[in-house]
């Protein structure tokens, strides 16, 4: 990537406020907002992190936004998932180059993009999503970002009526509202040692999914939590958190697949420490 804005790409222009917008950089077009207009011809050709002023005087910095800050600027469809549960599960899932991953529940393209970055040119995201209307606009979200991807199989249907065609993957990841009906189907194609992981916005959904795995011979080692992000304000002498944090947006519930034996039932980790 040149160190320099290039005419066709994304910019993050955030003001001196923290405001941010996302344009896409065009010679001879013009940003304009209530703070004043900048012409996009006085940043292409800038470096990555260059200042620049508007019209009325307002300074904007100007970033080649990174994946967490497209995820939050980008047109949606649908909610996404936030970049710290995106973070979270891309480890807790253990997404590695080259992996074969199985996801249901498209949305908007964030865990699809998050995905498809892991996996690499090597591996292989496996998408389905029953809204033709999520699927356009999370395919947009992926090509703005990505351009043309080969890493990427979408499938406009329900998962569960295309497991039985699917090859056999190394990471299932999901986002839809009852995961339980995927726990049978889903341990026909994730191979063993593999990893099931959900994502769902209510306890409720979390403990019937968790129940689930748990009385299936094929699953151990079945977690389910939550991440809270608390920012901390920090100028000076004056340190104190930030008064709103992100606090709760989902539960995220993880399970291994393994060979059915004697071995079914093995407590969370550090459970049988603090017994």
């Amino acid at each position: 990537m040149a160190d320099h804005f290039q005419d066709g790409e994304q910019a993050l222009l955030i003001d001196q406020r923290g405001n941010r917008h996302l344009i896409f950089l065009r010679k001879g077009e013009t940003f304009h907002s209530d703070r004043g207009w900048i012409v996009h011809d006085t940043i292409i050709g800038q470096p990555d992190g260059s200042w620049h002023r508007s019209s009325k005087g307002t300074r904007y910095l100007a970033l080649r936004p990174t994946l967490a800050e497209y995820v939050l600027e980008m047109p949606r469809g649908a909610q996404v998932i936030y970049p710290k549960d995106l973070a979270i599960v891309m480890f807790w899932a253990d997404i590695f180059p080259g992996a074969r991953v199985l996801e249901a529940g498209m949305g908007s393209g964030a865990l699809t993009l998050a995905l498809l970055r892991a996996v690499g040119p090597e591996g292989k995201v496996v998408s389905y999503e029953q809204r033709e209307d999520f699927c356009r606009r999370a395919l947009a979200n992926i090509h703005v970002r990505l351009g043309e991807v080969t890493t990427l199989a979408v499938r406009l249907r329900p998962v569960e009526e295309g497991l039985a065609e699917e090859e056999p993957v190394d990471r299932a990841v999901f986002d839809l509202p009852e995961p339980w009906r995927l726990v049978e189907p889903v341990a026909r194609v994730l191979r063993s040692g593999g990893i099931f992981l959900s994502y769902v916005p209510t306890i409720i959904q979390a403990h019937q999914l968790s129940e689930t795995l748990r009385h299936h011979p094929g699953y151990a080692l079945v977690e389910t939590f939550e991440t809270l992000l608390r920012p901390w304000n920090i100028d000076g002498t004056s340190v104190r958190p930030f008064h709103r944090m992100v606090a709760h947006t989902g539960f995220i519930t993880v399970a291994r697949r393994i060979v059915p034996g004697e071995g079914a039932g093995l407590p969370l980790r550090g459970e049988s420490e603090a017994t």
